[in-house]
């Protein structure tokens, strides 16, 4: 299967989102070989999610294409191109799924992904995201907060921060087969950064599960910080009292901080944070501080040097 890399990809050939929300009457018609030669399995695949709360915390900008959405992505478990997730992560098998959650907490739990999904009303946020590697996208994801998820479990008073590990199994994930990072990956939090309110435990996009791709069954969400703090595939979540080290911490902590606020006065060592690409435009735009989310954020980081703790 062909993907066009995104800046390959003109106006004109974007799959509008009223199409594909009537994908299954169209396959039905032409008896589904046009558009499934078009788009990756796991997204036809989808069941529809019931999005119960109107969210508060949308941006008004428009949704970046579906067809980009889930045909650009870093999942390094699944390849280090952007299009190997697209290709690979068919292999992923999301049912059945349990996710711990455990550390210092007063009652550890282990949930079925299903359990999970009926803890709490499911919301639609369109969030902006923002990569390190420049590009951004705007993503209607849909989920619900973390801190529905960790007052189940009751954190201690000494739980300082939440470590969260991804699945890393090498008979579905061919990337773990390869030395990239070291396995499992894991990322991690300070405990007011993910009880806020805007830190999403995200189980769809575009009103539809979670495409593999794309961090299926459940993952996180952080819009004011740069993409690859979002883990995918979520097995464990960890409170502990020290700060965790994280996968690209451990990789390359010149690079990628702990925090990884998106900030465009702190310049990756190779490039500069800023500007950036939103993906399907053609000019670059201005990066904004905490990626436009200041308002909400800003106060988690008072007093603190910014380019210390990036």
């Amino acid at each position: 299967m062909l993907i066009n890399r995104p800046s390959d990809i003109v106006p004109s050939e974007i799959t509008p989102q009223d199409f594909y929300a009537r994908r299954r009457e169209f396959i039905k018609a032409v008896g589904g070989l046009a558009l499934a030669t078009a788009l990756p399995q796991s997204a036809l695949a989808g069941d529809p999610l019931r999005v119960t709360v109107k969210s508060p915390y949308s941006t008004s900008e428009t949704p970046t294409p579906l067809k980009n959405v889930i045909a650009y992505n870093n999942f390094y478990e699944f390849g280090t191109d952007k299009e190997d997730p697209a290709r690979n992560a068919h292999t992923l098998k999301t049912r059945p799924w349990t996710v711990s959650i455990e550390g210092l907490v007063k009652r550890p739990k282990t949930l079925a992904i299903d359990d999970i999904l009926r803890l709490a009303p499911l919301e639609e946020r369109i969030y902006r995201m923002r990569c390190v590697e420049g590009w951004s996208m705007v993503i209607p994801w849909v989920g619900f907060p973390l801190a529905t998820l960790l007052k189940q479990v009751e954190p201690l008073g000494n739980a300082k921060y939440v470590e969260l590990t991804s699945a890393a199994d090498p008979a579905t994930m061919p990337g773990i087969r390869r030395d990239v990072l070291d396995w499992p990956y894991t990322e991690g939090l300070r405990l007011d950064e993910a009880m806020h309110p805007l830190t999403l435990m995200a189980v769809g996009l575009y009103g539809e599960v979670l495409p593999n791709q794309n961090g299926a069954p459940l993952r996180l969400v952080v819009p004011w910080k740069y993409g690859f703090k979002g883990a995918k595939s979520l097995v464990r979540i960890r409170l502990v009292e020290q700060e965790p080290k994280t996968a690209w911490v451990r990789a390359a902590p010149r690079e990628y901080g702990f925090y990884s606020n998106v900030n465009p006065e702190v310049d990756h060592p190779r490039w500069s944070q800023g500007s950036e690409r939103r993906i399907g435009e053609f000019l670059k735009r201005k990066t904004m501080m905490f990626n436009g989310y200041g308002d909400q954020v800003g106060q988690l980081y008072a007093g603190m040097d910014l380019k210390k703790f990036y």
